[in-house]
């Protein structure tokens, strides 16, 4: 993901909620939208007075240094159980309003390769772009050669498509590719053209679109 180079914020109009087991912790009609110097994704920061502080006090930053956002503070985003925009569930953490996720349907030609060996092949593609970020390229399962590889327990989640499951490449002969390959099973709604599609890291897999090979 790209880095934020200066922190700058800006006033949010959504309600945003925050609970811990059956507590309250977090209740904010005038949160702020945060983005930190050498941090990829944003943060919300609250009047202080919307937290209850006393509740996860080893969660809570404070901004007491910054004349701007003096008064606010913020709450690690796993220390509480659920977050919610409005009345919609946010598992993962805030969304940039400026950060764009497009899925599109291509006709590209793609062929990825590991340590010589073919492992996908595909004339359907969906294009990923993404604000910041190279297009990623997801191949149908259709179009993998899924035999050649392995669930792994490894998970990561996007505030923007959602919680990935991994793979690892076991081709005969070959060194093992931990975690080289991810899917959105159950992307969010946004990007929901892309459950089931599978990508592959360009810094392990040899991924050629149109014959030209993609940066690592």
């Amino acid at each position: 993901m790209p880095i934020f180079e200066t922190r700058t914020w800006e006033p949010s109009e959504r309600r945003v909620r925050g609970r811990l087991g059956g507590e309250l912790v977090v209740d904010s009609g005038t949160p702020l939208l945060v983005r930190e110097a050498g941090q990829p994704y944003v943060k919300y920061a609250f009047p202080r007075g919307d937290v209850r502080t006393d509740l996860v006090p080893d969660a809570v930053r404070t901004y007491e240094g910054d004349a701007e956002l003096a008064g606010h503070v913020s709450v690690r985003w796993s220390a509480l159980d659920r977050w919610f925009e409005e009345d919609e569930e946010l598992p993962v953490g805030p969304r940039d309003p400026y950060h764009r996720v497009d899925t599109v349907r291509s006709a590209r030609h793609v062929r990825v390769s590991i340590d010589g060996q073919l492992v996908a092949e595909s004339r359907r593609p969906l294009a990923v772009f993404e604000t910041g970020l190279p297009a990623q390229f997801y191949l149908p399962p259709e179009d993998v050669r899924l035999e050649l590889f392995e669930p792994t327990p490894t998970r990561t989640g996007c505030p923007y498509k959602g919680f990935a499951s991994y793979r690892t490449y076991r081709g005969a002969g070959t060194p093992e590719r931990a975690d080289v390959a991810w899917s959105y099973e159950e992307p969010f709604h946004e990007v929901a053209p892309l459950a089931g599609y599978v990508a592959f890291y360009a810094s392990v897999a040899d991924v050629v679109v149109d014959g030209v090979k993609r940066a690592a």
